[in-house]
């Protein structure tokens, strides 16, 4: 094995330096794409963080000139799918090889914040954001469960918090894991088993939960933002507060949960109010109480000492017999108010027939007047027409003469026409000729031999009555003219 007098031997500044430059010197500087991850910004106005891919990642810094030049338009966060051009350099402080970005623009939304984008609008069409489902906190809990991991500052720092504001208060916590596989399990699982455990009916009935963890990159986070953990505080009966991250951060666990706390330690103070401000919020409402009621018992005091001094309770006979003549003075002038009204609207009344009467007369005057005015004036229309019908009668009564004169003789002509047709068509013309008509005794017709039947009685009709007789033999044969 060589010893260090047969090598080189480099100190650690030395090595590091060597390494940067190799880097700088061989590969200088590229083009890298990634997704961001751990994005942050110091007071200097550098901003850190980290781009990865699916199998490594790679540390970067923007410098804060560097920032300043790149467009106002892009917003890094993280989750974002970046293209970074810049040198490959070491940080030699620390022994850590980084990117130094002096260009970088969009290359896309990473796979995790897309999972996230999707996830959330799936769960927001359900209905598991929505503002109407959140339920207001217990003005004053008794017992509180926590969900979190059961090692590090976050539950330390609840714990803090919690016991300086409220002493009194009850805390149970479920250990789980807050990152990595199957933690969103167990963290659905744990709020599931408290509602079981602690709900409404049971023998530690818990009035409020706290879901949470400390902050951390989107990876870190990414157990919140599990649908098993969302719908898990969205079907819980018991209010919870979810407190996930920094207050940058938000998971699905915030929208589902009735409050979002922006830290763990936040949440343990919007759960409860310090308990000395509760107590002097108290005292405040007794010195109030108090002093209403002094106010009321001086006030009836007050009220008691005027009645005892009072001439009513002393000589109470007096004050009634003085109402008593009050009564009376106004019922007298009750009475001398009716008599005055009555004879004040007898009065009205008897004007008031006196005008219709005259009004009256003044109308039947002037109806008989206009009654008169409209006879003569009919009569005279009536006179007028006569005159006109006379005339016109005069002078067409010669031609009404003639006129008839003609008509007449034209009817005479026609109905002696029609009287000719009349007795050519006439069935009992031919009676003059010497025939006959003979008929049943009903009434028929007799045509043929056979309707004259033996003892059959008829009746002949001649030209200037009728003869009847008796059938003796029907069927002999006719005589020849």
């Amino acid at each position: 094995m060589p010893t260090p007098a047969d090598k080189k031997v480099f100190t650690v500044s030395e090595l590091t330096r060597q390494i940067r430059q190799t880097l700088e010197d061989e590969i200088g500087r590229v083009w890298v794409e990634g997704e961001i991850s751990n994005f942050k910004i110091y007071g200097s106005g550098h901003s850190y963080f980290v781009l990865k891919d699916a199998g490594a990642q790679l540390s970067a810094v923007l410098f804060a000139g560097t920032r300043s030049a790149l467009s106002s338009a892009l917003r890094l966060e993280d989750g974002q799918r970046v293209r970074a051009f810049g040198e490959l350099t070491v940080f030699e402080s620390r022994g850590q090889y980084q990117l130094k970005i002096l260009r970088i623009e969009e290359a896309g939304v990473g796979e995790l914040m897309q999972r996230f984008e999707e996830l959330k609008r799936k769960l927001q069409a359900e209905g598991l954001f929505d503002a109407a489902r959140k339920r207001p906190l217990p003005r004053l809990p008794q017992r509180i469960g926590i969900v979190t991991s059961p090692t590090g500052a976050v539950i330390h720092d609840m714990l803090t918090v919690l016991g300086r504001r409220f002493p009194n208060l009850q805390i149970r916590l479920a250990p789980v894991k807050v990152q990595g596989a199957g933690a969103a399990e167990e963290i659905a699982a744990a709020i599931a088993r408290f509602n079981r455990t602690c709900g409404p009916a049971s023998g530690w009935p818990a009035d409020v939960l706290i879901v949470g963890r400390g902050g951390g990159s989107l990876e870190d986070l990414w157990a919140f933002n599990e649908e098993a953990v969302a719908r898990a505080v969205a079907e819980s009966a018991i209010p919870v507060i979810s407190a996930v991250g920094h207050e940058v951060d938000f998971s699905l666990c915030d929208f589902a949960a009735d409050l979002r706390a922006p830290t763990p330690s936040a949440a343990a103070e919007l759960v409860v109010r310090p308990k000395a401000e509760l107590e002097a919020e108290i005292a405040q409402g007794a010195r109030r109480l108090r002093y209403a009621l002094d106010r009321q018992v001086g006030e009836l005091r007050a009220r008691l000492t005027a009645a005892q001094a009072s001439a009513f309770l002393r000589q109470p006979q007096r004050l009634i017999e003085r109402r008593a003549q009050q009564v009376d003075a106004l019922d007298m002038r009750l009475e001398h108010a009716a008599q005055a009204l009555m004879q004040k609207r007898r009065r009205r009344a008897e004007e008031v027939f006196a005008r219709l009467g005259l009004m009256r007369t003044r109308r039947l005057g002037q109806v008989g007047t206009r009654l008169a005015l409209d006879v003569r004036r009919l009569s005279q229309a009536c006179a007028l027409r006569v005159e006109r019908a006379r005339s016109k009668l005069a002078v067409a009564d010669p031609r009404l003469g003639q006129a008839g004169t003609v008509a007449v003789e034209r009817a005479k002509a026609r109905v002696s026409a029609v009287a000719r047709q009349l007795a050519l068509l006439n069935p009992l013309s031919v009676l003059d000729r010497g025939y006959s008509l003979t008929r049943t005794s009903d009434g028929r017709l007799v045509r043929t031999v056979a309707d004259a039947v033996s003892g059959a009685e008829l009746v002949t009709q001649v030209r200037d009555g009728m003869i009847a007789s008796v059938v003796k033999k029907s069927g002999v044969p006719p005589v020849a003219l």
